[in-house]
């Protein structure tokens, strides 16, 4: 099992760099990408902390209804699952990010004794646990930096019942296979008896998801196109970002709205010593963003060893968050 890249204590917020494996392991999987015949990155390596302040700014969209919409819904099912969790509990939030969605967790399941955040961005991660400690003074907080995506040696707990979170969408960047994967990973790093609270975002007017990823201020464009500058940076390459134009839209026969990078221009980048030529139009494929019925999303979470147990849809269906159930 891939243990985390690092253990932090809550009073010790001292984030070293990544090690050269991890580096390698990203230069690997930009290269394996930028091979395909539809050229790809994964989503993953958006969150530096540049993209992850542009992920924030995002969020903060009219036009980007998931965040707000979940938002809202959160205090609900907080109240809700404060009925359920009535015993000394654990959080465990994958893919923490800013740590907001979480607070309506905090804040009315009086049950929680410790939260374990998990993140590749270690230095988005130690700032956003700061300030969260500044609002839960008496909570312990054990953040971990690590891919979230693999099981995660998680430390060791006292016999508290764990409770993952993993809100914002965040299993639609990933196909349904590997969504199950996920799922399948999420029940190893929790174990038996085990619960995950999931936000899905649902199917719903190609309008409608247009805007969402085509926002007028254009935030978005920028938070794709630097993912190529984090390559220049990382991975000596020499991309100009400015040359590659944003381009997303839904997908309907897949059931997602697709996000690339367009090349205007044919050229070729120099990327960790290989030479990678792109065409004019030429797109590297850089997110999916899946949306699931609620039927879809069980079956899902049926493959993969989970039951749901609740379910809550915000207004007009627009967002769903569902209560599973390790089975195993």
């Amino acid at each position: 099992m891939p243990s985390a890249q690092m253990l932090l204590q809550s009073t010790d917020f001292n984030i070293t760099p990544l090690t050269p494996a991890v580096d390698r392991n990203f230069a690997d999987d930009v290269l394996h990408g930028l091979a395909l015949p539809q050229k790809q990155l994964h989503a993953k390596y958006f969150y530096d902390q540049q993209g992850s302040d542009y992920f924030d700014q995002i969020c903060q969209l009219p036009e980007y209804y998931p965040y707000q919409t979940e938002l809202n819904l959160l205090p609900r099912v907080a109240k809700e699952l404060a009925g359920i969790f009535t015993k000394d509990c654990t959080i465990v939030e994958f893919g923490a990010g800013s740590l907001v969605k979480i607070k309506p967790l905090l804040r009315d399941i009086s049950s929680i004794r410790q939260f374990i955040p998990i993140d590749i961005s270690g230095i988005h991660l130690e700032m956003a646990c700061q300030l969260l400690l500044s609002d839960f003074p008496d909570l312990s907080v054990i953040p971990v930096i690590g891919d979230f995506c693999f099981p995660v040696d998680l430390p060791a707990l006292s016999h508290q019942q764990k409770i993952g979170f993993f809100p914002g969408s965040t299993i639609g960047n990933f196909c349904p296979p590997q969504a199950a994967s996920f799922l399948r990973n999420a029940r190893c790093t929790l174990g038996p008896d085990s619960y995950l609270l999931i936000g899905v975002d649902t199917k719903k007017s190609p309008h409608y998801l247009h805007q969402a990823y085509n926002d007028a201020d254009g935030i978005t464009a920028k938070f794709n196109r630097n993912i190529l500058t984090r390559i220049n940076r990382e991975l000596g390459a020499n991309f100009s970002p400015e040359k590659f134009e944003h381009y997303a839209f839904y997908n309907a026969g897949q059931g997602r709205v697709e996000m690339h990078l367009i090349s205007t221009e044919q050229q070729v980048v120099d990327v960790y010593g290989s030479s990678v030529a792109f065409a004019t139009g030429e797109s590297i494929h850089t997110e999916n963003s899946y949306k699931y019925t609620p039927d879809e999303f069980s079956q899902l979470a049926l493959s993969a060893g989970w039951q749901v147990e609740r379910t809550w849809l915000a207004e007009q269906d627009l967002f769903a968050t569902y209560l599973l159930r390790n089975r195993g």
